[in-house]
């Protein structure tokens, strides 16, 4: 969903922006336009246009910033890296560090077209054999990143692999601490079990950190156009991102449209059917799960509660926040259960 063409978009000063975007984005004129591109609950994205060509620029989320999370950094370094490889990213043309101009730093990429589906109602539309396509090429998509080599693009200094388990445990802990605005004993109880049990891992990738069919624009061939949203990308455990996905996809079922169900519309691979092609497209071995499904709960907990504190400080743009405090509670449940199923 995008908003009006508008001067001045929340987050947005047009007037400051402009001589910035004149110097230092490629065939760029004045007299800019721009639209707030509504759906996303993390980092603000807009559609710039000055009549003639079309960009995207990203930014930080407004107010209550978490440290070390919404880096624009990481995402203009890991999309740039990835550009001669098999995993599809926008083109990335500039990158802002001075917060004189927005209020925080931003960059701007290519508009590349395509669909985030994220409703099985959006699916539904397409039929289940197109369907069937599009989530297997969702699969083959994250095991081709996981098949970078780092240091081949340049990225060899872009995280920390060694301990990265316990780093993640840790780190998503203090997140939630960060966002603290009621009690969640389910929190405590999960972080105690995960921090007693991290596992030795698999071997060193490229992890997204977020990857979900919403986070891939599809064209209309079905193709993955390209894969967005990487500001928790880094160096580390690749299975943390299969566990994430097949989070979602129980999450769909367990809370529907409050998330993004796009998994259980009809044609979709099933949990089983995405972790066999994983591990057919892969060289890595599969272990049993329940240790990194439980630490997806944890993350997309500690990432929902943050989003539910801006939003009771009026400090989120859009809508679709209402349930989210809630779903935070489904999710720390879950990821006990998770612990113990496995």
């Amino acid at each position: 969903m995008i908003a009006p063409a508008r001067q001045n978009p929340l987050g947005l000063d047009l007037a400051r922006l402009s001589d910035w975007f004149a110097a230092s984005v490629p065939g760029a004129a004045g007299g800019l336009t721009a639209r707030l591109i509504a759906g996303g609950k993390s980092n603000l994205t807009y559609e710039v246009s000055d009549g003639r060509k079309s960009w995207i620029v990203r930014r930080p989320p407004l107010g209550h910033v978490l440290a070390t999370a919404h880096d624009m950094t990481r995402e203009y370094r890991v999309m740039s890296a990835l550009q001669a490889t098999d995993v599809p990213v926008p083109a990335t043309y500039a990158l802002c560090s001075d917060v004189q101009v927005l209020g925080a730093p931003f960059y701007v990429m290519e508009r590349v077209d395509g669909t985030a589906y994220r409703h099985a109602a959006e699916l539904d539309r397409l039929g289940p054999d197109r369907t069937r396509v599009i989530s297997t090429r969702l699969v083959d998509t994250l095991a081709a990143l996981h098949a970078v080599d780092p240091a081949a693009v340049g990225l060899a200094d872009f995280g920390r692999p060694e301990g990265f388990l316990a780093r993640q445990v840790r780190r998503w802990k203090k997140q939630l601490d960060a966002s603290y605005c009621r009690d969640l004993p389910a929190a405590d109880e999960l972080h105690a079990r995960l921090a007693s049990g991290v596992p030795t891992g698999s071997a060193p990738g490229i992890v997204h950190g977020d990857y979900r069919l919403d986070n891939v624009l599809t064209d209309d061939r079905d193709r993955l156009a390209a894969v967005i949203d990487w500001e928790m990308a880094t160096l580390g455990d690749p299975l943390t991102d299969l566990a994430l996905l097949v989070l979602y996809q129980r999450l769909g079922r367990l809370v529907g449209t409050a998330v993004a169900d796009a998994s259980s519309a009809p044609g979709f691979m099933t949990e089983d059917e995405i972790l066999e092609r994983y591990a057919a497209r892969s060289t890595r071995d599969l272990p049993r799960l329940g240790f990194y499904l439980g630490l997806a709960a944890f993350k997309l907990a500690a990432i929902l509660e943050g989003i539910h504190y801006r939003h009771l400080r009026g400090q989120t743009v859009g809508s679709g926040f209402e349930r989210l405090g809630e779903v935070t509670e489904l999710l720390l449940d879950a990821g006990l259960t998770y612990l113990k199923e496995h």
